[in-house]
């Protein structure tokens, strides 16, 4: 017996314990501290996936960060925060604490706005903070009824509670104030259910019940198996689609970590035409796409055009204007050499989104990726744009130093204002090699007035989150880059520098003039030097090449040297100039000022033209444009949850700020005297103490003390 009664007594120990713990858990998930916690690791959450571009390409978060902090943001799941399970985790905890909250609160709160706190006595209202008590000559009973009429006209509920040889007047107002606490709870409780409704968690479950699996590779939409597409039945999704000019699209492209899905949409999406308006500065203003849309169930069509915030909406799937790509684009170029003696150009053809091997003297060592192209660039032609710009060192007089950094100044000089331009179309592409390693290229087709000279613009950059320097190629006469290529071709010519130089030293020193044969023969020789160290050896080339080589100069005489030097490779960069125009069978340049200008600006070009590193420059001659419209296509059911989650929240906190509960109290007794006269005792409570109520008591008392009979 005596077991039995300790087995029980262990039981009833371990239950108590069992119960203790499960109040003290759910006190902790439904108490404030908990759900403030919850609510700042979210704001923390949102402003990570506010700064950090979310569900972007891999490669583009690698580029940004570098191989290890690349893997550490990884695990965290910080390039798809609102999707993560850690911030999915939180929002559920953040659901099961608001709603304790409620289900413990809520019921004592509509409870406390149903009663009239009419288990009241004469001495607990004598505690009061605020009360009043008066005699009045009228008889208790019609006093009561005197004040139940003015606390009435005031706007308060009242009810008249019979007390032993008393009366009492129990009254209330703004009571919905409880409704604030209870609608704001339960807004965030909707808002979350509302936003993982319309979260990824419907396609996580399909990936998880049914092997749905990212695809990740190439090939055409059509031919995707299965198990990368999601069913018509899919209850929310936010993707995108692009649809070129004259194509139609039924589905559409949702981005995954390691992947995409493929979704099906009930209906085609045709586009006939893409709409671009823009303004008088050449800013883009406007851009609508006018569509067919065809029914696959029936069959049935209709027009309709869709515009930035106009979205189409249609069987419940909401179709948006969300940008605009190139659509294919068939671009027409003209390749030039920019290495070797060659000048010798070929044409060449591209589609935008597709490669083309560049056959190149007979070698096809790499291949072109076109990667974008514009028909119009607005561009502010009074701030800088980065050049290639070479490092010059220091120890270099002030005027080589003048010269180098004279030329390799911005595409556009530093100032603060604006000067928007639209310098017409431009081509963007990859150049790969054998080996996989790529360099990025945009070239402008047409010449773009810089510094008061006309010069075509060509970009490169290493990386893709570098922007671009350009190299600036004089315009020649033609407005084209021929003779420019026809410098560049005959620097690399060993001959023709040879000619240059042997043209540059009769020039300098006529042979009417004698006994100077060896000087002649001197500055011949000079002329040389200069002309192959600008060509350079390989690892320099251009200024860079003349700058190392006066560095061996003793430092009081670089400068003259500097000047002499400068002055012979400008001099003979002219003469072959001319021997070029002469081989090709064209005839001298004049010597004028507008010539001299070209050809310092071609020289300055020639030197960053060892920075530019390619093998061929494209500049584009003519183009096909087609464009494209990128659609986001959403279905999301949660869209109208969120919304009445917005206007509970709305009418919660307006309820909660500016509805104020009062209760009053008025105890009427027959005075003690036995005069006849009533006593009446007025006591008032609120759940804030405000100026607004302490003069609301004041004129309560004032006027319910003015009862007459």
């Amino acid at each position: 017996m005596s077991t039995s009664n300790n087995e029980i007594s262990t039981a009833g120990i371990q239950l108590k314990t069992s119960r203790r713990w499960l109040a003290d858990a759910v006190e902790l998930l439904s108490s404030m501290r908990f759900a403030i916690s919850l609510l700042t690791i979210i704001a923390i959450a949102s402003v990570i996936g506010t700064v950090l571009k979310q569900n972007e390409p891999m490669p583009n978060y690698v580029n940004q960060f570098g191989p290890f902090w690349f893997e550490v943001f990884g695990k965290l799941g910080l390039y798809a925060v609102y999707s993560s399970w850690w911030f999915l985790l939180i929002m559920t905890f953040l659901v099961i604490s608001t709603s304790l909250c409620i289900a413990r609160n809520a019921p004592k709160m509509l409870k406390d706005m149903r009663s009239w706190r009419e288990n009241v006595r004469e001495q607990s209202l004598r505690n009061f903070h605020h009360k009043a008590e008066w005699t009045s000559a009228v008889a208790p009973a019609l006093l009561a009824q005197q004040l139940q009429a003015r606390i009435a006209a005031k706007g308060y509920k009242t009810k008249l509670v019979a007390k032993d040889n008393a009366t009492l007047i129990s009254a209330k107002q703004g009571a919905a104030n409880k409704w604030g606490y209870i609608f704001a709870h339960s807004a965030i409780v909707i808002i979350c259910l509302g936003g993982l409704l319309d979260s990824d968690l419907p396609i996580r479950a399909q990936q998880w019940i049914y092997g749905k699996t990212p695809f990740n590779g190439n090939g055409i939409i059509a031919e995707i198996p299965e198990e990368h597409r999601l069913g018509l039945g899919n209850p929310t999704f936010r993707g995108n689609t692009l649809i070129p000019e004259g194509s139609a699209s039924s589905t559409a492209i949702i981005p995954q970590k390691d992947g995409v899905m493929i979704q099906d949409l009930p209906f085609t999406i045709q586009l006939k035409k893409f709409i671009i308006d823009f303004y008088s500065t050449g800013m883009p203003k406007l851009f609508a796409s006018e569509v067919v849309i065809r029914d696959n169930a029936d069959g049935h069509t209709f027009p309709a055009t869709i515009k930035v915030n106009q979205p189409l909406i249609y069987k419940g799937i909401a179709v948006y204007q969300s940008s605009f790509e190139d659509g294919g684009s068939k671009l027409k170029l003209t390749a030039y050499p920019m290495a070797g003696a060659s000048e010798t150009s070929f044409p060449l053809a591209g589609e935008v989104n597709g490669t083309t091997p560049l056959v190149n003297n007979g070698n096809t060592d790499y291949t072109i990726e076109w990667s974008g192209f514009r028909p119009f660039n607005v561009e502010n032609m009074a701030q800088s744009g980065d050049d290639l710009r070479a490092v010059t060192k220091k120890s270099l007089n002030q005027r080589l130093s003048d010269d180098l950094s004279n030329h390799l100044g911005n595409a556009a000089k530093s100032a603060n204002k604006k000067d928007l331009k639209n310098v017409g179309p431009s081509v963007q592409y990859k150049l790969r090699d054998k080996t996989g390693q790529a360099r990025e290229f945009s070239n402008y087709m047409q010449s773009i007035k810089v510094d008061d000279a006309y010069v075509f613009l060509a970009g490169v950059r290493d990386t893709p989150d570098e922007p671009f320097r350009y190299l600036r190629i004089p315009a020649d006469d033609d407005d084209t880059v021929g003779e420019w290529m026809r410098l560049r071709a005959a620097l690399e010519n060993p001959e023709l520098r040879a000619a240059a130089a042997h043209r540059y030293a009769q020039r300098a020193i006529p042979e009417s003039r004698e006994g100077i044969a060896a000087l002649r023969v001197q500055l011949e020789q000079s002329a040389l030097r200069g002309l192959s160290l600008f060509v350079g050896d390989g690892k320099q080339a251009g200024y860079m090449a003349i700058s190392k080589f006066l560095e061996q100069v003793p430092p009081q005489e670089q400068e003259k040297a500097a000047d002499i030097f400068m002055k012979i490779l400008n001099g003979s960069m002219w003469d072959l100039w001319q021997v070029a125009r002469e081989k090709d069978g064209l005839k001298e340049m004049p010597a004028d000022e507008k010539h001299a200008r070209f050809l310092q600006l071609s020289t300055n070009a020639l030197s960053d033209a060892s920075f530019y590193n390619a093998p061929v420059y494209l500049q584009m001659t003519g183009f096909d444009e087609i464009k494209a419209s990128v659609f986001q296509v959403t279905r999301s059911p949660g869209k109208k949850v969120v919304y009445l989650g917005c206007l509970l929240l709305v009418l919660g906190v307006f309820s909660m700020l500016y509805v104020r509960e009062r209760r009053l109290w008025v105890w009427i007794r027959p005075n003690q005297d036995g005069s006849g006269q009533s006593h009446a005792l007025m006591a008032m409570s609120s759940q804030r103490k405000t100026l607004d109520f302490e003069k609301e008591f004041d004129v309560l008392k004032t006027q319910l003390k003015q009862s007459e009979a």
